[in-house]
């Protein structure tokens, strides 16, 4: 689930995981930090969820999937928008 917050130049998003479904670390990697795993690993939030929020340049498009441990990539379905096996963003 992604939760977007406007600024004046800026949106923060910040990309929300179930406690563990899929079990054990979990990173969000895309275009905006060079496909780089665990630059942005999701923590554990007070609901029980995780999350990590990054903010990204607004009236932008980004691409990005998750990696979870055992080389495991996937789909944010709640992204609305693909590019190709990627999930897109909107800002």
């Amino acid at each position: 689930m992604l939760e977007r917050t406007l600024k004046k130049d800026r949106t923060e998003v910040t990309f929300v995981l179930p406690a563990d479904s899929p079990p054990g670390p979990v990173s969000v990697v895309g275009d905006f930090n060079d496909w780089n795993p665990g630059v942005h690993t999701l923590k554990p939030r007070k609901d029980g969820r995780r999350a990590v929020t990054i903010e990204l340049p607004g009236e932008a498009v980004h691409s990005f999937r998750y990696l979870a441990a055992g080389d495991y990539w996937f789909n944010d379905e709640s992204a609305g928008d693909q590019d190709g096996p990627n999930s897109r963003l909107h800002t």
